[in-house]
């Protein structure tokens, strides 16, 4: 199914017929949200894994552990719950995907699965989004070969914004905000973004990355249906349905997302309408 410009985020049917689409995922941090466009049917190993780290909530509380401006920010490792640091529990090791389907460069603007050097199959829950083009970790070694299976499609202002950080090595720090503590921590907290200059720093400073699923659900109500789904901030959100397949889709609402879980009713009392919620960008 062609989708100009926009995202097919999920088609949701009466009869639950599955559609091949990218899903659609928000990072939300506290310089703004970041929506990313999974490619699940290039990299449905590596895409599968990381939902699942969603879906278990086992991203609940997670923070970024790591920033090199204009080169990568890295999260997926650690959680901070009652000013205790953990990591997270991951599941086994996924095998690298990146010769499956398209080949996707580390470019400026996507996301992919950190992993082990030296060890092509050995990623598991830690992303990172490339600050810059990174093609050099295309390189085909046990290095390299880092599994793209996502791309930003806004939000690319709050990646320009992790470039913006600055190094503190030591007193006095180069600026109040917006710091790496560079060696404060021992690995892998060594390159540990902040938001202050408050030392010793507090947990209240770190970087924490809440991601989420704009999940679509259809709920029967009233004769109608109820079609409801996380929207995303800022961009046009349009409910559409049709009748038929082939289809032909119409609008059913077209609206500014906000962030939050949006619903809407279709009265219609069709017995076999299908939707869909896209998002333009």
């Amino acid at each position: 199914m062609p989708c100009f410009r926009t995202v097919c985020i999920l088609v949701a049917l009466a009869f639950m017929l599955p559609l091949r689409a990218g899903t659609l995922v928000q990072f939300r941090t506290a310089f703004g949200d970041i929506e990313v466009e999974l490619y699940d049917q290039d990299k449905p190993v590596t895409v599968q894994n990381f939902l699942n780290y969603i879906k278990s909530d086992r991203y609940q509380n997670e923070f970024a552990h790591r920033l090199v401006q204009n080169f990568v920010v890295q999260g997926g490792g650690f959680t901070l719950s009652n000013n205790v640091i953990s990591q997270i529990p991951t599941y086994p090791p996924i095998t690298n995907e990146f010769g499956v389907g398209r080949q996707f460069s580390n470019v400026f603007g996507t996301l992919a699965m950190a992993k082990l050097p030296g060890d092509t199959n050995s990623a598991t829950s830690e992303w990172f989004f490339n600050l810059t083009n990174n093609s050099a970790l295309d390189a085909p070694d046990t290095n390299d070969f880092f599994v793209v299976f996502g791309h930003v499609i806004a939000g690319t202002n709050v990646l320009n914004t992790f470039n913006s950080f600055k190094y503190w090595i030591g007193n006095p720090a180069p600026s109040p905000t917006n710091l790496v503590l560079y060696h404060y921590y021992a690995p892998p907290l060594d390159t540990l973004p902040v938001l202050s200059s408050n030392f010793p720093p507090t947990t209240a400073s770190f970087v924490f990355v809440d991601i989420s699923l704009l999940q679509v659900a259809i709920q029967s109500s009233g004769g109608g249906e109820q079609i409801s789904w996380n929207s995303a901030n800022g961009l046009t959100n349009i409910v559409e349905f049709t009748t038929n397949f082939p289809p032909v889709w119409n609008t059913l609402i077209t609206t500014n997302g906000t962030g939050a879980r949006m619903t809407v009713e279709d009265n219609a009392g069709a017995p076999s309408r299908f939707y869909r919620v896209r998002v333009n960008y």
